[in-house]
């Protein structure tokens, strides 16, 4: 029998195209998350389920899904805190994600936040569609300048070493960084410290940690108070794991340069008091937004079916 296959957001073309020769296909064809009633009607009416970020299968949701039909949740994405993975693992359900198809393009935007941040390039932008710029000034808008600077990167897996390569690579930029496990490779002249402050105390901190419980408002007002004056924020990595009060009474004060964000605590609400500030760049959750890298994504989570609807181990497994 041909497996029923959810997929819960419309992915791109060539993804869709390919998952109907082999799968019975229902296209949600939303740009919403599921709710909490459609992710229980999920795990019983389908074989399998293709979520992505939003999608909440949460211990709820299993819990009112003794019995599921469902026997594969094979995310798009690489974050997948939006899936209790035990509560799915005890439910009998398989969950994988799709890393490395994410790493190249989150770190590109991890760049240009903080190259956006640094040299003021969304204010500069608003104020040239306003029609009030009156021309060039020397003193007009001055910036941080990146080139030779320090480099905080808290998360230091795939994409916090690709960011790092860019970094140190593209803009002599000195990188330290805070893993919670120790690094024996770090890729290129980098330095593990000790503490999260100590990665906070440069002049621009990438954030690429993974979402979850163990990272939730990872960086709180504490970690802000270890910033510079000037320094500049960056979050590629997800909303929760900033505490956006903190980051909003830091920078009303003055307490930090700037901040760069592409994903937000309660996406995809915005907070008024931080949309207002001009000392911040606001992404709409562009991270892996380039067609050959969704294309590249949607095609990993067919492997992943592929290999457990064959009876093979699914290569980007979970738990």
């Amino acid at each position: 029998m041909t497996p029923r296959l959810l997929i819960t957001r419309r992915l791109p073309d060539l993804v869709l195209s390919q998952a109907m020769t082999r799968y019975d296909v229902t296209l949600r064809d939303e740009t919403s998350a599921l709710s909490e009633a459609e992710a229980v009607a999920a795990l019983h009416d389908y074989d399998a389920v293709l979520p992505t970020l939003g999608d909440r299968f949460t211990p709820a949701v299993f819990a009112q899904s003794p019995a599921p039909r469902c026997r594969i949740l094979a995310n798009f994405g690489v974050g997948y805190n939006h899936i209790d993975v035990p509560g799915a693992r005890a439910s009998g359900i398989t969950v994988t994600n799709t890393p490395g198809a994410v790493t190249d393009a989150t770190a590109d935007t991890a760049m240009t936040l903080m190259l956006m941040t640094a040299r003021r390039a969304g204010e500069g932008e608003r104020l040239v569609r306003s029609g009030q710029w009156t021309g060039w000034q020397p003193t007009q808008m001055l910036g941080l300048h990146v080139s030779g600077k320090r480099l905080g990167i808290v998360g230091y897996g795939r994409i916090g070493k690709a960011i790092a390569r860019r970094a140190h690579f593209g803009f002599g930029m000195s990188v330290s960084f805070y893993n919670r496990s120790a690094v024996a490779d770090p890729g290129l002249p980098a330095t593990q410290v000790a503490t999260l402050a100590e990665a906070m105390a440069q002049d621009v901190v990438i954030i690429a940690v993974p979402g979850g419980p163990a990272t939730h408002h990872l960086i709180d007002a504490t970690a802000l108070s270890a910033m510079l004056p000037h320094g500049i924020l960056v979050n590629i990595s997800r909303g929760d794991v900033v505490d956006e009060a903190a980051l909003i009474a830091a920078l009303q004060s003055g307490a930090l340069g700037g901040a760069g964000l592409d994903v937000y605590e309660r996406e995809p609400v915005v907070p008024e008091a931080l949309r207002a500030l001009e000392n911040t760049v606001l992404l709409p959750h562009l991270g892996t937004a380039a067609l050959e890298v969704r294309e590249s994504m949607g095609m990993m989570a067919l492997d992943n079916l592929a290999a457990f609807f064959d009876g093979r181990d699914p290569p980007n497994r979970l738990g």
